[in-house]
């Protein structure tokens, strides 16, 4: 790469020196005159707009930016502006980035001017490849803005219900937890001493087998490894899709892995698949149906709702154990809040059973669920997105153009020592533990699943499953790294649709028994769902 650069530079520099002088100044004088427009019509605002962060390469400037230095670059703009929030343009778009928790709150009240639903559909069928039918079918009021009704609100609706406590959660719930307990169980062969992983791998099968599992039932279309590997595949190729560049030739790889999953769908509902699934995804089949989207279309829209249900869980499981495991004196103090809750029993052949009831993990385990919070707040790297439907004036001050588009990083509220203090950018496992001596954090700062209308619906049961599989690894497991030290992976190839930052490369781990609990059998129990984990401003009940 960098000896084409020369190359290029020395063509450059050769052209330049044999030009006539005169040709010579028209050049230097249109190459100065291009800068400088560039440069001041990337500085318009309107007097009333937030100020715009200019960068030394106009237009340009800011997609180099967010290319070198990705979900680190709004960070970085707005430790450099200090503005509460400011503009950037970059090539066919103006885009606001909101950089206060008070700015995000007042975007959140006004969301069907500063809107969610029309960017959330037009990603879809760009990332799904759907028919025009489906097309026309999700534009229909895809904003509400004559009601609740259309395919867009109607299904929102019926994803926020199916996920919320109540029945259809606690048996997603239940068959999430035996699949999870089977998986513990099988880790280390019989006969064996222990065995070497890759984490993150491990963590990742596991997770989408448990979550596909408790959503589409005995007939998951992802027990099939190559459905698995296939939507991987797409994964790794979403931004390329979302760019929409000539996709068949520059996301070559990701439309042949999203047709091989599409197929496993279409077989999934020609074979009645859903007869035994979660009411999540019975309630999403009918809501399409209801509206008239092809089948096929339907298909397409499952093989992408993966992103949401299945990506980010398994790297923040990931940072979570590393973060635990890493600190001895802090996994033993967890295992001594979830040891204080386990229920042990003696069945008639002498052999002991032990409990473990998730609910008295969310209630009980006040330093688990701190370190939780905390590996979210430190690991998050997602964005809330709106678009600007019409001219807006936020809090009163700040003018917002219409067709322009709002970014709220959560990176930059989690890195603002404002909020979280000095040692902000440091893992501090207590942080979230209450203490009535200590001034607590505004809870709307906590950004990891959103917030308003757009709060992530999956939340609880994500919840459910992380805790789920960390509370039972540290009691049954001891690990290690297979060599050296712990160390923490680098994130810098984090793909650009994922809310967790995701490690660059995994950590090779040696686990085994614990020696100190014996033997015997370990179970989970699932009280109702009613109780949940209180992780965000919306869910909390105390002060």
């Amino acid at each position: 790469m960098l000896s084409q650069q020369l190359i290029d530079d020395h063509i450059i520099m050769s052209i330049i020196d044999n030009l006539p002088p005169r040709s010579l100044m028209i050049f230097t004088g249109l190459g100065i005159l291009t800068y400088f427009l560039l440069n001041f019509l990337c500085s318009v605002c309107d007097p009333l707009e937030p100020p715009m962060a200019t960068t030394r390469i106009p237009y340009i400037g800011h997609i180099l930016g967010l290319g070198r230095r990705k979900f680190n670059y709004y960070v970085d703009l707005s430790q450099k502006t200090r503005l509460p929030i400011l503009t950037i343009r970059v090539p066919g778009v103006k885009m606001y980035i909101v950089n206060t928790t008070e700015l995000i709150q007042a975007v959140q009240k006004l969301h069907k001017k500063l809107a969610f639903p029309p960017i959330s559909a037009k990603f879809a069928n760009q990332l799904c490849g759907v028919s025009r039918k489906a097309r026309e079918v999700l534009a229909v009021n895809v904003n509400g803005d004559e009601g609740d009704w259309g395919l867009n609100m109607e299904a929102t609706h019926v994803m926020k219900m199916a996920t919320a406590p109540g029945p259809g959660l606690d048996a997603m719930n239940r068959v999430m937890v035996g699949i999870v307990a089977e998986s513990l169980d099988g880790l280390i062969g019989e006969g064996k001493e222990s065995v070497e992983i890759g984490l993150h791998a491990w963590l990742r099968a596991l997770i989408t087998m448990a979550t596909t599992e408790s959503i589409y039932g005995p007939r998951n279309p992802y027990r099939d490894v190559k459905v698995q590997d296939s939507f991987w595949e797409l994964e790794s190729q979403m931004m390329r899709l979302l760019v929409g560049i000539l996709p068949s030739i520059f996301a070559r790889k990701g439309v042949a892995a999203r047709r091989r999953v599409t197929k496993a769908f279409e077989s999934y509902y020609a074979r009645s698949g859903l007869k035994d699934a979660s009411l999540l995804a019975q309630a999403r089949l009918e809501v399409n149906v209801k509206h008239g989207v092809p089948i096929k279309d339907v298909a397409r829209y499952e093989t992408v709702i993966g992103v949401a249900i299945i990506v980010n869980t398994a790297p923040a499981l990931f940072w979570l154990i590393f973060f635990i495991f890493s600190n001895s004196k802090l996994l033993g103090e967890i295992r001594g809040e979830i040891e204080a809750i386990v229920e042990t029993s003696c069945n008639e052949d002498g052999s002991l059973t032990r409990s473990l009831d998730i609910t008295n993990v969310k209630t009980k385990c006040h330093l688990l669920l701190s370190t939780f919070q905390e590996t979210l707040r430190h690991r998050s790297a997602g964005t809330s997105v709106r678009i600007v439907m019409e001219d807006t004036l936020l809090d009163d001050t700040w003018l917002l153009k219409k067709n322009s588009i709002i970014q709220m990083p959560g990176r930059v509220i989690h890195m603002d020592s404002k909020i979280w203090g000095p040692d902000v950018a440091d893992f501090n496992p207590r942080r979230f533990l209450k203490d009535k001596n200590i001034k607590r954090p505004n809870p709307a700062a906590f950004r990891t699943f959103g917030g308003g209308t757009t709060l992530c619906p999956g939340r609880h049961f994500a919840t459910n499953e992380i805790l789920a599989v960390v509370s039972m690894f540290v009691m049954r497991f001891d690990m290690r790294p297979a060599k050296g030290e712990w160390k923490l992976p680098k994130s810098d190839n984090t793909n650009v649709t994922t809310v967790i930052m995701e490690p660059d490369t995994d950590i090779n781990v040696v686990v085994s028994q614990r020696k100190e609990v014996g033997d015997g059998n370990w179970t989970f129990k699932l009280s109702d769902s009613k109780t949940t984990a209180s992780v965000v401003v919306e869910d909390r009940v105390d002060s």
